[in-house]
């Protein structure tokens, strides 16, 4: 029995010690840390190549304008340039820096692919400007910011492309990532809509081949992290309804190749802009990025496509052996 009782006196003496003492008890989880900020990506070492060099001054004249070329195989650094340093007005091209901007904010948890965003008629890129999503869909609706992405990059949808800066919080911030990443000489100034509006507004969306190429490469650099942005743009680069004649032209059918097109219109017999961009897979398991502008060209459009598939040709030609 008085084991019992002194049982009974131990159990209540500590009870009544541990009442004494408030208990800490986690209320939720710990905040994970956010994902950390872009960085510039390693910069490429570049093998120039005299001869191809040669090679592409040959086959640029015939487009009897501004020619300027970057291509780089990414594995080795073997390179060829022509004009690679001038300033050219993207167009469309710069659909796939507004996407990756984007994907950037994905990453960050800023926004979600999934998530949907109004377009209204307001949105729209004027008649004349391509844009699937407004010839289907006259006065909008909800679109996720994948359909958005995969419209402006499949279809090259002004519209699409439009929202997408709109929804990344404009412009300036497009240009804060691309600076961000370490590239410099791009610049994302105007949306489609304002593109549209005169012959001048154009230049003022410009890339060098080299900055191009430096982009392209960023996006090999993803694969860093655990997410899959280079698999969700590259897929739908390869789908892009827009070149067939450029960059894969000449090159073997069924070669993979990721790429973006951009074109501009024709005034008193000049176009501006006839570009391409992209990722070429080789059977010998490289990968080249390749930049080709041609800009202010009198030559029809036959003759200017047929210079960025030359010199992707030649490319291939040059540098696809084990």
């Amino acid at each position: 029995m008085r084991k019992i009782t002194t049982l009974i006196l131990t159990f209540a003496v500590g009870l009544m010690v541990a009442c004494a003492y408030k208990m800490e008890i986690p209320d939720g989880f710990p905040t994970p840390e956010p994902p950390p900020a872009a960085t510039p990506v390693p910069k490429l070492e570049y093998k120039p190549d005299a001869e191809l060099e040669k090679q592409f001054a040959e086959i640029a004249a015939a487009a009897k304008g501004k020619v300027g070329v970057a291509a780089v195989v990414l594995e080795t650094g073997e390179a060829a340039f022509l004009n690679a340093d001038g300033h050219y007005p993207m167009q469309s091209v710069y659909k796939l820096p507004i996407a990756m901007a984007v994907m950037e904010q994905v990453r960050l948890g800023k926004l979600d692919l999934d998530e949907q965003s109004g377009v209204t008629k307001e949105d729209m890129v004027r008649e004349g400007m391509r844009s699937p999503l407004r010839d289907a869909s006259p006065n909008g609706g909800e679109y996720t910011i994948r359909e958005l992405i995969r419209l402006s990059l499949v279809e090259s949808d002004g519209t699409a492309s439009d929202v997408l800066i709109r929804v990344a919080g404009g412009a300036s911030e497009i240009q804060a990532y691309v600076t961000q990443i370490g590239i410099r000489d791009m610049k994302v100034v105007n949306t489609e809509k304002e593109i549209g509006k005169d012959w001048q507004t154009q230049y003022e969306n410009w890339s060098t081949p080299v900055a191009s190429v430096e982009l392209l490469h960023s996006m090999r650099e993803w694969r860093q992290g655990a997410d899959n942005r280079e698999l969700v743009l590259h897929q739908f680069m390869a789908a892009s309804v827009p070149g067939e004649k450029r960059l894969k032209g000449l090159l073997p059918k069924n070669t993979w190749i990721a790429h973006k097109t951009g074109t501009g219109g024709t005034q008193n017999g000049i176009t501006g802009a006839t570009n391409d961009i992209g990722i070429i897979n080789m059977p010998n398991d490289r990968r080249l990025a390749i930049a080709v502008f041609v800009s202010d060209s009198p030559a029809d459009e036959k003759s200017r496509e047929a210079v960025i598939a030359k010199i992707a040709k030649a490319c291939w030609d040059r540098w696809n052996k084990n």
